[in-house]
């Protein structure tokens, strides 16, 4: 069986509405050995009919009738989204042009005057039940597709969730101090977003849709850690110079991983180009001696400057091997101060009025003490020093 190919409903149902017995009989004797006729001698019973558990699949209708007369019927019927597809033919002693093009306007498909022609009349019938079940099926098959591409479309997107978290997950096992880090930047950089999102300098780029993109490409800031090697990456302590340089690679790292990943695609992906842009330039400074470019001011991607700031902040609260945590306040302290130098003003004032839920996000997605007690293990151990034995239970 072919089921592209709409089929007409086994015995559709006609609903003949007229105040005149003889019409009434004429039509159901002229109808019904091929369909299932129902009848209504007034507008208000043909209304109840429609409404029903089991509505018509056509609706033969008189225009002249006592109480409602059929144009009435015919515009609640339009009206009503539940009835407006069924397909009216006026059926009427009114011949005038104008009653015919009331009639059209109304929404009828067709427009039959009496004395009828019982040929024309079955002909007529028959077409409209067909191309109301061509127009059912097409409806129906539409709605199909619409939500088989919207399943379609939240499977990518889920795909793209897991992708992005598992490539930012290896960063993470290069980089056991990051702990949650990846998350809690993630929403740092989100809650900077929406609150800049309304500002004159921001509002053109930080719509919905680039803030959904901001949120998703986040936790790939330190993608290109991948590449470093463990030495520099654990060492549990400053950087020499050479080191550093080393260190600083990971942006540039990080931007051709995901611009590689990206041309085996073959096509440009919004997020993607967001998630190089962070990776790339999240070290970049206001007054340019960041790195890797010394890109200064508006120069930096505003996805890199919304980043900057919330790596910071998540570097100074959070504990290191070579560091306790920093209070809220200092770190808050020392953000403001460099307002201009390393950071845009405007992302800094952004970021003081909604400190607080910063410290949210921070106490949210926070390291356990074991988690952070491993990772200072890990770290030493990778260094060559001597690590403790864990305590007697």
């Amino acid at each position: 069986m072919n089921h592209d190919i709409p089929a007409l409903p086994e015995r559709a149902t006609v609903l003949v509405v007229d105040d005149t017995p003889d019409n009434l009989a004429l039509m159901q004797s002229l109808l019904r050995d091929t369909y299932k006729v129902k009848a209504a001698n007034n507008g208000e019973r043909a209304l109840r009919i429609v409404s029903s558990e089991q509505p018509p699949d056509l609706i033969l209708l008189d225009i002249m009738m006592p109480g409602i007369d059929g144009y009435e019927v015919c515009r609640r019927l339009k009206a009503d989204a539940a009835t407006r597809d069924i397909p009216v033919i006026f059926l009427t002693a009114k011949a005038e042009v104008e009653d015919e093009q009331l009639g059209f306007e109304l929404g009828a498909v067709d427009y039959i005057t009496k004395p009828i022609s019982p040929p024309i009349v079955q002909a007529r019938v028959r077409t409209h039940l067909a191309l109301k079940a061509t127009s059912d099926f097409l409806r129906d098959k539409n709605a199909f597709l619409e939500q088989e591409v919207d399943k379609r479309t939240r499977e990518v997107m889920a795909i793209q969730d897991v992708t992005i978290l598992a490539m930012a997950s290896l960063a993470e096992t290069r980089d056991n101090e990051t702990g949650n880090h990846i998350r809690r930047t993630q929403h740092y950089v989100q809650a900077l977003a929406r609150r800049l999102s309304n500002h004159p300098r921001f509002a053109a780029y930080l719509t919905v849709p680039t803030i959904k993109l901001l949120f998703k490409s986040a936790p790939l800031h330190d993608i290109g850690k991948v590449g470093i090697p463990d030495r520099i990456l654990l060492k549990p302590g400053k950087l020499t110079s050479e080191e550093f340089e080393i260190m600083k690679t990971h942006t540039t790292l990080g931007r051709d991983a995901i611009a590689h990943a990206e041309q085996q695609l073959g096509v440009e992906v919004g997020f993607l180009t967001i998630a190089k842009e962070i990776a790339y330039s999240h070290q970049e400074k206001w007054d340019g001696s960041g790195y890797p470019e010394g890109l200064q001011g508006d120069a930096i991607p505003i996805s890199a400057r919304l980043m900057a700031v919330a790596d910071v902040y998540d570097a100074l609260i959070s504990r290191r091997v070579y560091k306790d945590p920093m209070p809220h306040e200092e770190a808050m302290d020392i953000i403001r101060q460099t307002a201009g130098r390393h950071f845009d003003p405007d992302v800094v004032e952004a970021f003081l009025d909604i400190h607080e839920t910063f410290r949210a996000i921070a106490l949210a997605y926070g390291d356990s003490d074991a988690d952070l007690a491993q990772k200072v293990a890990y770290q030493k151990m990778a260094a060559g020093a001597p690590v403790a034995p864990p305590p007697a239970p």
